[in-house]
């Protein structure tokens, strides 16, 4: 239970943070942190929890993150369902408070609500196939980095500082492409509360894709890593 516990808040703190970066302050007029700053929250968000509950939970925030590392023989099957619906409700809460903290603005309009999407709803207007190879990709290589900083053998104490600037540098290439998801999560998180009902006509994309992408990390990771002994 304190491990879910753990999930559940540093998921909370990963949408709310990241997307309440995009929906409260990316555009504000004249002094919006924009793009470049929404990828610099998401990645603070995981690296202060990182280090605030990775000890209880390990710190995965994502259910791609917990398939990869399963697949990758890091982590408990029997685990795996309880860290899936904690860090999704984690992320609906989070959704939830930056809602009416949003809706707290007289002229503010839901809109996108920071949800993940393709085409006519990429911020840049990229089809289903980009967004597809984007999350895949993106994601393959965040559980690379995941998979390497956490390892026996790597420099102890800094993993946490990989795994946030990872996910910085993702954002900073996909904000774009999708609004950057790499976890489903986030993108379910969004979509609840997004305008019009699209948004939960693509979360498909938004699950499939990262998962994919860590299914695939977690095999060549373990394929490639070094002893532990």
């Amino acid at each position: 239970m304190k491990k879910l516990i753990a999930e559940f808040i540093g998921t909370f703190w990963l949408v709310l943070g990241g997307c309440g970066s995009a929906v409260l302050a990316a555009a504000y007029p004249e002094l919006g942190i924009g793009f470049a700053g929404v990828a610099l929250a998401f990645g603070l968000t995981v690296l202060t929890m990182a280090y605030a509950v990775g000890h209880i939970s390990g710190a995965h925030f994502n259910p791609a993150v917990s398939v990869g590392l399963w697949v990758g023989g890091r982590f408990d099957a029997k685990d795996l369902i309880p860290y899936i619906v904690s860090q999704v409700l984690g992320g609906v809460a989070g959704a939830g408070v930056l809602y009416l903290i949003a809706t707290g603005k007289a002229d503010f309009e839901v809109g996108g609500f920071a949800a993940n999407g393709f085409g006519e709803h990429s911020p840049g207007g990229y089809s289903m196939q980009s967004a597809l190879i984007t999350e895949v990709v993106m994601t393959f290589i965040f559980l690379i980095i995941i998979l390497g900083a956490t390892h026996p053998k790597a420099p102890k104490g800094f993993a946490g500082i990989a795994i946030g600037l990872g996910l910085t540098l993702i954002h900073l290439i996909s904000i774009p492409v999708t609004n950057t998801s790499v976890n489903p999560a986030r993108s379910t998180s969004q979509a609840l509360f997004a305008d019009g009902g699209w948004a939960m006509g693509q979360l498909w994309l938004f699950w499939v894709a990262p998962i994919v992408g860590a299914v695939l990390a977690g095999i060549v990771y373990k394929i490639m890593s070094p002893n532990e002994d």
